[in-house]
């Protein structure tokens, strides 16, 4: 495996790894709102750090959008406030376990979100010398995190993160039962997919960049690749961060993937099918449902899991 996408791939298991711990925190952020500004005329609540209204006015509207585009499809908007942090911030709003990483975006709580203002060196870490990545891989990463100046830059996936971890409200707030934990993560992965499929195709490339890489640099010194133990480790992250980053971007993949065998119709149905069952399911309960309420290649997704790595 390339020495790059090693550190890469390590990297990214250690954002996913802390959205992990992060992702039920409760009052882990003080409720004192006094150092920022709040954004008026959006339907959710932004608070963000003087100096910075029009960075939270662009997050504001890019995650308004697709609100609007999911209440449309899904008939459900779940309450978001979204904290547009400068550094001097981070410490007092973020997830106590994220205090001192400024610039991972987090769902603190299934309503509060956290992002930075600011590109910062958290985000400049994860970029590999660009120079020694196989050809293909180089082009695309200057295309998608390459900046007018020459140097390159992570805001573009890093700010559609946001995006996913309002995904994690949606199916939260919503009453979905995910039945499985691959399919929680494998589920918000679509909802993003799709809403930039759909409404702003010009930001794939910074969606899929990424996880590409991690994919394309194979399996090799990972001990755990099978969705049976990431659904047994899952609970308590036994697979380790890196470990996990891999599963993230696999499921990244197999969103894609999704969209483009079923399109939108098929996150539609899925959620539908999520919310209608209830009970529990034995895998093949399960991938028999997701075949024929939801699409083939959702099943297909858990039943070639181990043959498309």
């Amino acid at each position: 495996m390339n020495l790059h996408l090693i550190n890469l791939n390590y990297t990214l298991g250690i954002i996913l790894w802390i959205t992990f711990i992060t992702s039920n925190a409760q009052d882990s952020a003080t409720t004192d709102f006094s150092p920022l500004h709040k954004l008026e005329g959006f339907t959710q609540t932004y608070y963000y750090s003087p100096g910075q209204q029009e960075r939270a006015t662009n997050l504001a509207l890019f995650l308004e959008s697709a609100m609007r585009y999911f209440q449309d499809e899904l008939d459900f908007t779940p309450e978001i406030k979204l904290y547009i942090l400068a550094p001097r911030h981070w410490k007092q709003f973020a997830a106590k376990p994220l205090q001192d990483v400024y610039g991972f975006p987090h769902n603190i709580d299934k309503v509060r979100l956290a992002v930075a203002a600011e590109d910062n060196d958290f985000w400049r870490s994860f970029l590999p010398e660009v120079k020694s990545l196989p050809s293909d891989l180089a082009m695309r990463v200057r295309q998608a995190y390459g900046t007018p100046d020459g140097s390159y830059s992570m805001r573009p996936f890093f700010d559609l993160l946001a995006l996913h971890e309002m995904a994690h409200s949606y199916t939260a707030q919503g009453g979905l039962n995910m039945q499985r934990h691959w399919m929680g993560e494998l589920y918000v992965n679509s909802m993003l997919h799709t809403y930039i499929a759909e409404n702003r195709p010009e930001l794939l490339p910074a969606l899929e960049t990424f996880p590409d890489m991690v994919v394309a640099a194979g399996t090799a010194g990972y001990e755990f690749t099978s969705l049976e133990d990431f659904e047994r480790l899952y609970p308590t992250l036994g697979m380790g961060p890196e470990n996990y980053g891999w599963y993230q971007s696999k499921f990244h993949s197999a969103a894609k993937d999704i969209y483009n065998a079923g399109g939108e119709a098929v996150m539609l149905n899925l959620w539908s099918a999520l919310k209608r069952h209830q009970e529990e399911m034995t895998d093949a309960q399960f991938t028999d449902m997701l075949r024929k309420e939801v699409h083939p290649s959702v099943a297909e997704v858990y039943e070639n899991w181990d043959s498309t790595d």
